[in-house]
């Protein structure tokens, strides 16, 4: 069962659900929220808090596992709405001044930045909070506990409240229903041997739910980590496979859309269930960072 303390709020990004969650805890005067979402899915936030009796003027914290734009896009709205925006440290500079992040994404999204993400403020100053790896965030009654957890980024945290994880984008990608993951791997800073030793430092703790921002909560905790554990080994492999071959960045996005589209016949996953994977996880986005790691670590 699920931490009852914990309320999944599906952002309903792309018109499609179980993609992106953010997720709210209540406790007195505190309207916690980790993850903001993107800027695209604010209405859909703003009905998820409805529903609950909140508005976003209500939300007091927004933890932000990583500055990604689906996880941290509408931060800097919230922001301005009175929220205290909690983020790692070598993120907080590019909330405060988000131009090279918006440029980066533009690059690859071009006309469909507006469409997938919306707008993307810069957070207020003086509402940035840095906490360190392992520096408890005390919210009224609520303690967090962020970790620094990179392998899908430099900047990532992992947050422990009570006895779950928000495992941001290092926990996975997992779509309810079905007892299947993926690892998000987009460029520049994806790194196999970090992302396992985050995953072992996450198996340290005694938790009893993982909760993904893509997507939801589950709580067969050992089973997730070492399937993406094992997942990341199957990937790396394939990778060393496919390599020898010296492929272009065309082929190599083709070789991996075709291993993708095999797992998810093996796995018997609907359509609409490969959609969420492919809009939570885009498969060319992975092939890119593969590529990258190739090049920057593994040739290096």
């Amino acid at each position: 069962m699920a931490n009852p303390r914990i309320i999944t709020l599906d952002l309903n990004f792309q018109n499609k659900t179980q993609a992106i969650a953010s997720h709210l805890i209540c406790d007195g005067d505190a309207v916690v929220l980790v993850e903001a979402g993107p800027g695209s899915t604010l209405p859909s936030l703003e009905a998820g808090l409805a529903n609950e009796g909140f508005s976003t003027r209500n939300v007091t914290h927004v933890l932000l596992t990583h500055i990604h734009l689906d996880h941290a896009g509408a931060a800097g709205w919230l922001s301005r709405q009175g929220a205290e925006i909690y983020v790692h440290p070598i993120g907080a500079p590019h909330l405060l001044n988000p131009e090279k992040l918006i440029a980066s994404a533009t690059r690859i999204y071009g006309d469909r930045m507006d469409t997938l993400w919306g707008e993307f403020l810069p957070v207020a100053q003086n509402q940035l909070k840095v906490p360190n790896d392992a520096e408890e965030i005390v919210i009224g009654n609520l303690r967090f506990l962020p970790l620094h957890t990179p392998g899908h980024a430099e900047h990532h945290y992992s947050y422990l409240f009570e006895d779950t994880c928000f495992s941001g984008d290092v926990g996975g990608v997992r779509i309810p229903g079905f007892a299947y993951l993926r690892a998000p791997m987009p460029p520049p800073e994806l790194h196999f041997g970090r992302w396992r030793e985050s995953i072992a430092r996450l198996r340290g703790f005694k938790l009893s739910h993982i909760a993904p921002t893509h997507f939801g909560m589950f709580d067969d905790v050992d089973w997730h980590l070492k399937t993406l554990d094992e997942t990341l080994a199957a990937m790396e492999t394939w990778l060393e496979t496919v390599m020898e071959k010296d492929p272009s960045m065309d082929e190599l996005r083709q070789a991996f859309t075709l291993w993708m589209e095999e797992e998810s016949r093996a796995k018997n996953l609907t359509d609409d269930v490969v959609r969420a994977y492919s809009l939570s996880n885009p498969v060319g986005m992975s092939a890119d960072g593969l590529m990258r790691y190739w090049k920057k670590v593994r040739q290096a």
